[in-house]
Parts: structure tokens; C-alpha cells; sequence
């Protein structure tokens, strides 16, 4: 069953390198992520699942081992999901940030697999996969990689929706109070449509804590770069 889950933005300015002069506008993030993890350790897992948004090539499972890269970035940087054997996909952006945080916090407390969803995936294969992921072990941890909208401000990736601000309002509520329901009741077209690339992650994390009784917590919400980015840590 699931005990504990850590949600954390996915962009890879999150890793310093990438960053480089602007690695300080993110710090807030980067330590709220850090205090998350935290909560992932203190539940004592006996699996940790990273779950991340996905193109077509890059969806599925990724065993212990696997390594992601953010050469496609600029920087000499590569970063391993936990110890064992290459494997033979290369992790996605998402994945591999969050590979990145695990380091970053010297992650030890349990065997690290990974899962890349593809953002189109409808909520209820999104909910079913969150299931299945909770029935792996007695004790099932989380690291679930995703942004809200893309589009809140004119210079955003996807340029200004008025919609965006709603959405990640709505987003935020919901990842803060553990409320299963109500990212589960997320809409997929209008995800999209925002560039919401966190909704399908979001909504495996609502299956897989479907009748756990965990609370949550928002340890962070802004949008610096016109995308909303979320920390939260349910226990």
C-alpha cells in the first residue's frame, strides 16, 4: 500500500548546472523538494516509485539503475536512478529530475524504480496504474514528477489562458489536502490544452492513494516562469 508520496515541479532548472546564473530563482523549490523527500525517508518504504510525465518513446517502466542525462541541455551532467545496471533506455527530462533530487538528498532509504506516463493517458488508466503501483509492496512510496499550466503569464512557454490560474488553484487545493477525488476529477482536455504536463503523474498519485488515509501538505506553489510548479508531501 502506499504510505507516503512527494509531488515536486519537473523542469530542469531545478538542477543547478542547467540553471547556471539563474540556479537561485529556484532555491525555494529545490529546499521545499528537499523537505519532502524527507517525509518520504521518515516513512520507511519499502519501494519508491519516481512517477513522470512522458513523450511516446520514453513511456513505461525503468528498473533500478537506469540513467537520464541533461546533455540535451547544455551541461556535462548525467544522473542515475538509484544503484544497479544501466538499462537500456535513457530516463526522461522528468525522471531524470527527479533522479537528480534523490541524489541531491543522498537517497537511501529504499530500492528506486521509475515510471514515465504518457500525458496524454486517460484519467482512468492514470488511476488504475496508480493502483497497481500500490499493490508492489507492504510499504509503496511515491515521487511523483509534474508542473501545473504552462500558461499562466504572457512570456510562458504556452503564452497566457485565463483558465491556467484556476486550474493550478485547483491543483494546488488538491495536492495539498491529499484529496484523491479532486485530482482524479481533473479534466485531461482542458490539462492539455493548458500544457498541465502534471496532470496524468497527478492523477497515478490519486489512485495509488485511493483509501490510504494520508494527509498532505503544500510546501510550495509559484510560477516564476509563467508554469506552475508544486511541492507537497502527503504521510
Amino acid at each position: 500500500m502506499l504510505v507516503a508520496a512527494a509531488v515536486c515541479p519537473a523542469p530542469p532548472l531545478l538542477v543547478p548546472e542547467v540553471a547556471a546564473g539563474a540556479a537561485a530563482e529556484l532555491g525555494d523549490a529545490r529546499t521545499a523538494c528537499s523537505d519532502a523527500l524527507a517525509v518520504l525517508a521518515a516513512s520507511r518504504p519499502d519501494l519508491l516509485v519516481v512517477v513522470g510525465a512522458a513523450d511516446r518513446d520514453h513511456r513505461g517502466p525503468y528498473p533500478q539503475g537506469a540513467r537520464g542525462s541533461f546533455r540535451g541541455f547544455g551541461v556535462e551532467s548525467d544522473v542515475q536512478l538509484g544503484e544497479g545496471d544501466e538499462g537500456p533506455r535513457l530516463l526522461p527530462p522528468s525522471l531524470a529530475v527527479g533522479a537528480w533530487l534523490l541524489r541531491h538528498a543522498r537517497w537511501g532509504a529504499a530500492p528506486v524504480e521509475g515510471l514515465g506516463v504518457g500525458e496524454p493517458t486517460d484519467t482512468a488508466r492514470c488511476l488504475e496504474t496508480g493502483r497497481e503501483l500500490a499493490a508492489r509492496d507492504a510499504r509503496v512510496a511515491l515521487l511523483v514528477m509534474g508542473d501545473g499550466s504552462a500558461r499562466r503569464t504572457l512570456k510562458a512557454p504556452g503564452y497566457l489562458d485565463e483558465r491556467a490560474a484556476d486550474f493550478d488553484a485547483a491543483a494546488a487545493r488538491a495536492l495539498g489536502a491529499a484529496d484523491t477525488a479532486a485530482l482524479a476529477a481533473l479534466d485531461a482536455e482542458l490539462a492539455a490544452e493548458l500544457q498541465a504536463a502534471g496532470r496524468a503523474p497527478w492523477q497515478v498519485l490519486a489512485g495509488a492513494a485511493e483509501g490510504a488515509g494520508l494527509e498532505g501538505r503544500l510546501l510550495y506553489e509559484d510560477a516564476p516562469y509563467g508554469v506552475g510548479y508544486f511541492v507537497a508531501a502527503w504521510s
